[in-house]
């Protein structure tokens, strides 16, 4: 099943946060026309190494591009300007991700596409928003980490502020963000035939990701700091420990799941310890209770306490990786596609996270540079001579 199935979306994107967000809509069954800057080679993900799919591909590039076709188009030139307008006449959205200053001079914005699609969405993906001082700055994910006060909050309290891990989280979280707005947009366009601008910006949603942690401080005047190995602000014992072998990462979350960690590791003396007989005790005494914790987590590898702990309150390995990825769990529930490339045949992505009737929509490669470039030339020759298209 493809629920966005007949829906067009054309995308001024490269890197990494309308790209995601616009390849959950290819994934999901729209018609995703990728425009990559002929001036520049393309989007300049193709490029970032340091694997490599042939001449101008790359497994970077195609984390975030499954499903999607590709144009090449020089948007500064008034024969790219023209084929853009072709395209857009005929689409449901159009996205990008530019600096907050170019979609008005490049004619992307709604009061432009409008003229000739008065139900076009535009979402637009900035660094900062495209109605303020900062709207032509560049920025990146790692920046808004910086400024928003989330490195702040992540690393070992005697370490530095660090980045999140996992790359591209802000980028990723933006893009999702932007494609709840579009997708709302266009359910009203469809009945009303008028589309909009959307915007957001990676600053704004880094700034939301900071969710009890702002409100406490704009309320309160709390003022978090970074937590021993990686505990919750306000309740324990959520952390990770050791074990013989390994880290599990345990979150006693309710006075159930508390229980049940002092029944699971069989520590009747911590039950009846008076310091740790409620929650907010068992956060006064966090460090006592982490050290006591330790002792007998230290005992036995984790598999043990997976075994003992798993099913009866919430508990997971800290895995590396390829660990991660080679866990039967991802594999059982298809979490891994082979979808092959016309440089490699066993090429693998992670699938959609989605399913929709219990399925997982089908993956494919994104299209090799400016593939698709004369079809959609040709497709849509004649889109601007034809009347707009009526609200379905």
């Amino acid at each position: 099943m493809k629920p966005l199935s007949g829906v067009r979306i054309v995308a001024v994107e490269q890197f990494g946060a309308a790209p995601y967000g616009s390849m959950f809509l290819a994934d999901l069954g729209a018609e995703v026309i990728k425009i990559e800057n002929s001036a520049t080679s393309g989007d300049p993900a193709r490029y970032t190494g340091p694997y490599h799919l042939g001449r101008a591909d790359s497994e970077y590039f195609q984390t975030w591009n499954s499903n999607k076709h590709s144009v090449m188009l020089d948007l500064r030139s008034e024969a790219g300007r023209a084929t853009l307008l072709r395209l857009a006449a005929s689409a449901d959205a159009l996205v990008n991700n530019l600096r907050g200053d170019l979609p008005a001079a490049l004619g992307l914005d709604y009061a432009n596409l409008s003229r000739v699609n008065p139900a076009i969405v535009c979402l637009h993906i900035s660094a900062y928003g495209r109605d303020n001082e900062r709207a032509s700055w560049p920025g990146y994910d790692y920046l808004m980490q910086a400024e928003s006060g989330m490195m702040a909050l992540t690393g070992e309290p005697d370490g530095p502020p660090s980045r999140i891990g996992a790359p591209s989280m802000i980028d990723h979280v933006t893009g999702l963000t932007g494609t709840v707005g579009l997708l709302a947009a266009l359910l009203s366009a469809k009945t009303t035939g008028q589309g909009c601008d959307v915007d957001t910006c990676l600053f704004d949603v880094a700034l939301h990701q900071l969710g009890y942690t702002a409100i406490w401080q704009l309320n309160e005047g709390h003022n978090f700091e970074r937590q021993p190995r990686s505990s919750h602000f306000s309740v324990a014992p959520v952390q990770t420990f050791p074990t013989a072998d390994g880290w599990v990462f345990i979150m006693c979350m309710t006075d159930k799941f508390w229980h049940a960690l002092t029944s699971g590791i069989d520590a009747a003396s911590l039950e009846s310890d008076p310091r740790f007989a409620t929650a907010t005790s068992r956060m006064t005494h966090r460090a006592e209770l982490t050290g006591e914790l330790d002792r007998i987590f230290r005992q036995r590898p984790s598999a043990h306490w997976l075994s003992v702990l798993r099913g009866r309150l919430p508990i997971a390995p800290v895995l590396t990786v390829d660990q991660a990825l080679a866990n039967p769990f991802v594999q059982a529930t298809g979490m891994v596609n082979q979808v092959g490339h016309p440089e490699r045949a066993d090429f693998r992505m992670l699938a959609n996270p989605l399913k929709i009737n219990g399925e997982r929509p089908v993956q494919h490669a994104c299209a090799a540079l400016g593939a698709d470039t004369a079809q959609y030339a040709a497709q849509y020759a004649d889109t601007l001579a034809a009347p707009a298209r009526e609200p379905q």
